[in-house]
């Protein structure tokens, strides 16, 4: 008989580390890395000098914060906003901003909505989420799961930018397992912007060959009444 497989805190926390990798190095264009060593902690806090936190609840209950760093913020920040084609004078230059916090903000949404989509796909369960939160303090606060946890976890992720500025990835959930009975298919994502791309470059080739072929219905016709 087979050994089943076993999915642990850690191969999740994997998978959101994953989400944040593929996200943040998307929207910036430069690279995002996290540490293979991971931190046991005993509280989830959002610290200085941008924190955001956001809950999720269904297959499983957890907690997710990142803090950033005022120099890891507006890095990610300003490449992103670059990246957009956005104007200089148009960019915010300090972590306070609200732009700066909005920004965020919706990349965390972003990485959180990934996050979710993986585990439907992997773990076969379902997770819903609620906005992320994000504020610029100046004092650490301690965040915690309004619920009742048989044994909760927590556990801290180092991340670098490009720049070699560091955040941090706080993820605080009940000890569980997922125990894969059999062997099944993992159906990968289905990218509505890919969807898209695709259906206007199809549409793009086919206008083109019709237009090659009006070209060349037109030039055997001109033959034609010089009787050639």
């Amino acid at each position: 008989m087979s050994k089943s497989k076993v999915i642990s805190t850690e191969d999740i926390l994997s998978t959101l580390c994953h989400s944040v990798t593929e996200v943040l190095s998307s929207a910036s264009g430069n690279s995002i890395s996290y540490s293979a060593m991971v931190q046991k902690i005993t509280r989830t806090c959002m610290r200085p000098d941008i924190g955001c936190f956001v809950l999720f609840d269904g297959g499983f209950t957890g907690l997710v914060i990142t803090n950033f760093t005022s120099q890891a913020a507006m890095e990610i920040y300003h490449d992103y906003m670059r990246s957009m084609g956005m104007p200089e004078e148009e960019i915010a230059h300090s972590h306070l901003s609200d732009d700066v916090s909005n920004v965020l903000g919706e990349l965390m949404n972003q990485i959180v909505g990934d996050f979710t989509s993986k585990v439907r796909e992997q773990l076969h369960t379902s997770i819903t989420q609620n906005q992320p939160k994000m504020m610029a303090i100046n004092k650490q606060v301690q965040i915690s799961v309004d619920t009742t946890m048989d044994r909760p976890q927590a556990r801290r992720v180092t991340f670098t930018t490009s720049k070699q500025n560091i955040f941090y990835l706080e993820l605080a959930m009940d000890k569980t397992e997922f125990i894969k009975l059999h062997d099944f298919d993992i159906t990968e994502a289905v990218d509505p912007d890919d969807i898209i791309e695709n259906e206007a470059k199809q549409k793009a080739a086919k206008e083109q060959a019709a237009k090659a072929e009006a070209a060349g219905d037109a030039d055997d016709d001109f033959m034609a009444e010089l009787g050639l």
